[in-house]
């Protein structure tokens, strides 16, 4: 599966836009990172806790948006964008969205 951020895929012609997808997920904090972060404060420098939970979010939204590429027939997303909001205090989602295509 190719996904990529732009319109087109150098070297690939599209023939079919299949349509939009889209993953989420929705992840809480956890007393431990905050009790981490919260260190950092006093210290400084990256909070690696909150790193490493955001990457794993991002991951696993991009699996769920690939694979409803996959079950609609595509073989690659364009246009791929990334979105987070505030769910409630202490949760954010992250959201990632693109068109799904068939490239050849």
């Amino acid at each position: 599966m190719i996904v990529v951020t732009c319109d087109e895929i150098p070297g690939h012609k599209i023939v079919k836009t299949v349509g939009l997808v889209r993953g989420n997920t929705v992840r809480v904090r956890h007393i431990g990172r905050d009790l981490a972060a919260a260190f950092k404060t006093v210290i400084g420098g990256e909070v690696q806790e909150y790193t490493k939970l955001l990457a794993e979010a991002r991951e696993q939204s991009v699996g769920r948006m690939v694979k409803e590429a996959e079950e609609l027939g595509a073989n690659a997303v364009v246009a791929v964008r990334f979105g987070t909001s505030e769910v409630m205090q202490h949760a954010a989602e992250i959201v990632v969205y693109g068109t799904a295509v068939v490239v050849e």
